[in-house]
């Protein structure tokens, strides 16, 4: 297995995308949430034994520059359906944790809308998705978890299962990752924030999928709750939904083997 990291220059979207390119055979596109890449290198890592594996840092996390026209999930997807062509890559499995879920369900729209446009992609860009706690839907009757004003310690007990075991007090890091921390933040909310955390058009839309799709959910998450998770796969034809016990936001951090189980149940297929 060789990694690369490399840098690909979209000038269509006035930005540049550096990912990671690991592995060969059947391409997968692993998409973080706001806590950045780090937080999916470990989907990354258990399957590129037989998968290329593209991992790829948002514009705006980690340092990197987000231009001003990119302010919507849709927008992302719109450049990540674009760097999968300029890769010349079809029929790709996008794995998305929490926001990157969202652009991952957005990239699968739009890839079929535009194969159905027969825009030079007869067999679209994204042939499978797999969602991880992911955002982006607003069901009837839900309400966001409320996180103004909750301390780091408060926000941990939220998102995880086993807060003892994953809470890193912000008091003793150093400065310099704190700061990147927030920068994170701040470019998930310049995307993701207003409406927060969902495009209202969302749930509506995804009854038009066709191509097969993975939900998996933490049975502690917090801040988007099984619940919320089960309506995302009910809205999506023949969707799976796979609840995780012992895990809150992140289950692929908190409970790895149950969570690459699934998924390597839904990679084998049928």
């Amino acid at each position: 297995m060789t990694e690369t990291t490399r840098t690909v220059q979209l000038p269509a979207f006035n930005v540049e995308i550096p990912f990671d390119d690991s592995g060969s055979g059947p391409a997968v596109l692993v998409l973080h949430g706001g806590g950045g890449p780090a937080t999916v290198q470990s989907i990354g890592a258990h399957l590129n034994g037989t998968h290329r594996i593209l991992l790829p840092t948002h514009p705006g996390w980690n340092g990197t520059t987000r231009p001003d026209g990119l302010t919507t999930v849709a927008d992302l997807a719109a450049v990540y359906l674009r760097l999968l062509a300029d890769l010349e890559l079809t029929d790709v499995l996008v794995i998305g944790s929490s926001m990157g879920g969202w652009v991952a369900a957005e990239m699968a729209l739009q890839s079929a809308a535009r194969s159905q446009a027969g825009a030079q992609e007869p067999t679209g860009r994204v042939g499978a998705i797999a969602l991880i706690d992911a955002a982006g839907i607003l069901p009837d009757g839900y309400e966001f978890a409320d996180i103004t004003g909750l301390s780091p310690r408060a926000f941990a007990e939220l998102n995880w299962h086993d807060a003892d075991r994953f809470f890193v007090d912000p008091a003793t890091l150093p400065e310099a990752q704190v700061a990147a921390q927030r920068a994170n933040v701040a470019a998930m909310l310049a995307i993701s924030g207003e409406p927060y955390m969902h495009d209202p058009t969302l749930l509506g839309r995804l009854g038009a999928l066709t191509i097969p799709a993975l939900t998996v959910w933490g049975d502690s998450d917090g801040s988007f709750t099984p619940d919320y998770g089960r309506a995302y796969a009910a809205a999506i034809p023949g969707a799976r939904f796979e609840l995780i016990a012992d895990a809150g936001h992140l289950p692929h951090l908190e409970q790895p083997a149950a969570t690459f189980a699934v998924l390597d149940s839904f990679v084998a297929g049928p």
